[in-house]
C-alpha cells in the first residue's frame, strides 16, 4: 500500500492581497504618517529615526562658495599678519601711521574665522552650516560699517576702499541667501 500524499496546502499570498497588506501595516503602525509629517516604510526605520530629515539638501553652489570664502579668509588673514604695511595701504591708499599690531590682530581673527569657515566646507550639518554663513554675514556687516566711518572720517574716497565696500555689500547678499536657502524646510515629496 502507498503512502497518499497529502494535498498540497493553499497558502494564501499576502503581498498580493492588498486588504491584508493594509491591515498589516496598521496593526504594525507603519506607513500612516507621525507627529512630524514622515510617513516610516518600516517599523525599524519608525524606531532608529528617518536620517533622510536630518540631511542638507544644499543649495546649487554652496559649497563652491565655502570654498571661496575659506580660501579668501585665509589669504587676507595671511596678508594681514605676513605684511599688514601692504593690506593697509591695498585698501586705504595711504601709509599706516599707527603701529602694525592691529592689523597682525585683525589677521589672528581672520584666521580664527578662516578655520571656522574650513570647518564648515567638511561637514553635513545644516546648524553648522548656518551658524558659519551667520558669522560671516555679521563679519561682512561689521567691515563695512567700520570701512565706511573710516572713510567718512577721513573724507577721503579710496578706490580699493570703494572696492571693498561693494564687495561686502555682495558678499553679505550671497552669505544670507545661502543662509537662508539651508534653513528651509524641504518640500514634501
Amino acid at each position: 500500500m502507498a503512502a497518499k500524499q497529502p494535498p498540497p496546502l493553499m497558502k494564501k499570498h499576502s503581498q498580493t492581497d492588498l486588504v491584508s497588506r493594509l491591515k498589516t501595516r496598521k496593526i504594525l503602525g507603519v506607513g500612516g504618517e507621525d507627529d512630524d509629517g514622515e510617513v516610516h516604510r518600516s517599523k525599524i526605520s519608525q524606531v532608529l529615526g528617518n536620517e533622510i530629515k536630518f540631511a542638507v539638501r544644499e543649495p546649487l553652489g554652496l559649497r563652491v562658495w565655502q570654498l571661496v570664502s575659506a580660501v579668501m579668509f585665509s589669504g587676507v588673514a595671511i596678508m594681514a599678519l605676513a605684511f599688514p604695511d601692504q593690506l593697509y595701504d591695498a585698501v586705504f591708499d595711504e601709509e599706516s601711521a599707527s603701529s602694525k599690531t592691529p592689523i597682525r590682530l585683525y589677521g589672528g581673527a581672520l584666521l580664527s574665522i578662516a578655520l571656522i569657515m574650513w570647518n564648515a566646507l567638511y561637514t553635513a550639518e545644516k546648524a553648522i552650516i548656518r551658524w558659519s554663513l551667520l558669522a560671516e554675514a555679521c563679519y561682512f556687516s561689521v567691515q563695512f560699517l567700520v570701512t565706511t566711518v573710516s572713510l567718512v572720517e577721513s573724507s577721503r574716497i579710496a578706490t580699493g576702499a570703494v572696492l571693498l565696500l561693494v564687495s561686502r555689500v555682495l558678499f553679505i547678499l550671497i552669505s544670507i541667501y545661502y543662509y537662508y536657502q539651508v534653513g528651509r524646510r524641504p518640500k514634501k515629496v
